[in-house]
């Protein structure tokens, strides 16, 4: 009896267990399915009344939004917005997530400037699944006055020696006789744009500015515009935003110091160059070059360094060699800049065979001339009559 009481039973453990375990399937189906259908029935709406407004800083333009209609119903989610700005023409998107509702950034205003706005909704009203609305966009574009050929050509700014500004600049292909060009800038921290005061002049024509005193727009956008009038002549503006970290020019090291050591290796030491160059930020390069006097010899990179002094073996070189060095400010501290002027360009050292040949030739020529005397005197006992003292001897 126990023996088929157990045959019998063990069917019906199992019928049950796989309805269990079917229930509990079905159970689990429908709870995702009813979380994923109220998270996806939750949506958010874009923000309104996108505005871009011009506040008069060439090229810093104010961007404002209002939050969407229905922003209070969340008051279990977060809502943040994706901001991207861009200039027309440009491929990227600039992008930044933030819960402010008005942003001030720089664009070149000779472009049309794009803009677009969305919510981000995420919390516990969408089971934390983030929610996107759709865009909002807006365009800003400043009316252009006058044909393109009519900027100015070759704009070119160097910061030198992190202490001003020297913009240069030619004038425009249609600029008229007696043109008068005004260059503007501004910064964060100003609370308008400012004129140059200092302008480079070529025959009564502004063809360049110094600016001073621009310490507290390092690492910032500098925002510029050089604009031209001219009588019965529109002139088109030009509207450029610098860096100035990205423009510096170092002046060339100072105290460069070339030696010669026992063992044939070229000692090469310099100092930082003067002015605010910040000396952290400054990276070096030295070239080496042979035998300047006989013919041009090519210049040939051996180190580019942050440290102000190089050893270099003096093994298989030739008589004269020539170092000079540069500075510019490295990739810590920004993103590209103007190498300096080199030092002098050459200092000759020369090699110990060559000392050796100058300590030699005294002692040659002090062994002629006693090999001389010996033969003159050899001469003179030869000529002499017997008996007589060489002193009487005549011509010696």
């Amino acid at each position: 009896m126990p023996h088929t009481f157990q045959q019998e039973s063990l069917p019906s453990y199992l019928g049950m267990a796989l309805r269990w375990l079917y229930t509990l399937s079905v159970a689990l189906v429908w709870g995702c399915v009813v979380s994923s259908s109220s998270s996806s029935h939750t949506t958010v709406a874009p923000p309104q009344d996108l505005q871009i407004t011009d506040p008069g800083l060439l090229g810093s333009l104010d961007i404002e939004w209002k939050p969407p209609p229905n922003v209070q119903t969340f008051s279990e989610c977060t809502v943040k917005y994706r901001f991207e700005y861009r200039n027309a023409g440009d491929r990227d998107w600039k992008v930044i997530f933030t819960r402010k509702l008005k942003f001030r950034v720089g664009f070149d205003l000779s472009r049309t400037a794009e803009v677009k706005v969305q919510t981000l909704l995420e919390g516990r009203c969408t089971d934390d699944v983030e929610v996107q609305s759709d865009w909002i966009y807006a365009t800003f574009q400043v009316p252009l006055q006058g044909k393109l050929e009519s900027e100015v050509q070759n704009f070119h700014c160097v910061y030198h020696d992190w202490e001003y500004l020297k913009c240069t600049w030619q004038p425009g292909l249609l600029a008229p006789r007696g043109v008068h060009y005004g260059l503007y800038y501004w910064y964060e921290g100003l609370g308008h744009a400012v004129q140059c005061d200092d302008y480079i002049q070529d025959h009564d024509i502004n063809i360049g500015c110094i600016l001073q005193n621009l310490s507290q727009a390092e690492y910032k956008d500098l925002s510029i515009c050089v604009n031209g009038s001219a009588a019965a002549t529109l002139l088109r503006p030009l509207y450029v935003t610098l860096r100035l970290h990205n423009l510096a020019k170092p002046s060339p090291p100072k105290q460069l110091v070339v030696s010669m050591s026992a063992s044939e290796e070229l000692h090469v030491a310099w100092g930082p160059p003067g002015g605010e160059t910040p000396p952290q930020c400054l990276e070096y390069e030295v070239q080496l070059a042979e035998d300047l006097e006989e013919a041009k010899a090519a210049w040939a990179s051996v180190s580019t360094q942050m440290e102000t002094a190089l050893t270099i073996s003096r093994a298989n070189q030739s008589r004269i060699s020539c170092v000079r060095v540069r500075g510019r400010t490295s990739i810590f501290c920004a993103d590209q800049g103007f190498w300096s002027e080199w030092t002098q360009e050459c200092f000759s050292v020369s090699r110990k065979e060559d000392k050796q040949l100058f300590i030699l030739i005294p002692v040659i020529l002090s062994l002629s001339s006693s090999l001389i005397i010996f033969m003159l005197i050899g001469q003179c006992k030869k000529r002499s009559p017997a008996g007589k003292p060489l002193h009487a001897s005549v011509g010696c």
